[in-house]
């Protein structure tokens, strides 16, 4: 960590999902206010940051936790959601704040729980082997399911995933696994700190049905619904979406 991450003021920190880098908040930055430090660190073994030997969730946060600042306010996004559930956990001097943007502490369908069918990972995970970008290319298809201007979102996800080279086979792999086996829905009952969420209700991957149960894990949640998004509301409702962000990141 930097000397000037170390000490930043008031940091906010978001973290990308599966398969992309840094690349695809580039839009988002050029609106968010100007005053505001922000850090866009790519998980481990994406983009730019190396990636652990072994891809395991304690590997990962750990690489992790180096390129985030004490006392900042995280908001992940599907994949980076769960780390940062994680990072909120485990390193509970990183996360001053906690927010998920089409997240969840448990990704796969499970009894009196939505998410994600097993058929559906397992899917994934065999073409990875079979052809790595073109199942990069189908998954961010399917994060923009339902928006209005599906097109144009898969467009912009995929300048942002071509923008850097391609994740290693290893690292895709390594976190499609932590999203199927990570169940972190007691360690996010447990947190302490504040936490809130945007969710798409067109959002195929983290259902929208998923919302009271969130709040009956944490009941001080703050819950806010994009009527008409999908998977990525940044993208394909900017300007909802940081009405709907802005008061949780007020200073």
């Amino acid at each position: 960590m930097t000397e000037q991450t170390k000490f930043s003021q008031n940091p906010l920190v978001l973290l990308h999902g599966w398969g992309l880098n840094h690349q695809v908040w580039s839009q988002l930055l050029q609106a968010l206010p100007k005053d505001l430090d922000i850090f866009t660190p790519d998980l481990p073994g994406f983009g730019g940051s190396p990636c652990p030997a072994s891809y395991d969730v304690d590997s990962v946060l750990a690489l992790l936790a180096e390129q985030i600042p004490d006392q900042s306010v995280v908001i992940g996004w599907s994949l980076g959601g769960l780390l940062a559930i994680a990072l909120a956990s485990r390193y509970p001097h990183k996360v001053k704040k906690l927010g998920l943007i089409a997240s969840s502490p448990c990704f796969m369908a499970k009894d009196n729980w939505p998410g994600m069918q097993g058929a559906v990972m397992q899917q994934f995970a065999g073409q990875l082997q079979q052809d790595l970008a073109l199942t990069v290319e189908r998954f961010l298809a399917i994060q923009a399911m339902g928006s209005s201007t599906a097109r144009q979102d898969i467009k912009l996800l995929k300048q942002a995933v071509l923008s850097l080279p391609l994740p290693s086979a290893f690292a895709l792999q390594g976190g499609l696994e932590l999203l199927a086996t990570l169940d972190l829905r007691q360690e996010f009952a447990a947190l302490t700190q504040s936490v809130f969420i945007l969710l798409g209700r067109l959002d195929s991957l983290v259902p929208v049905a998923i919302a009271p149960l969130l709040q009956s894990l944490q009941p001080e949640l703050q819950v806010e619904i994009l009527q008409k998004s999908s998977h990525a509301p940044f993208i394909s409702h900017q300007d909802e979406f940081i009405s709907l962000l802005s008061p949780h990141i007020a200073a």
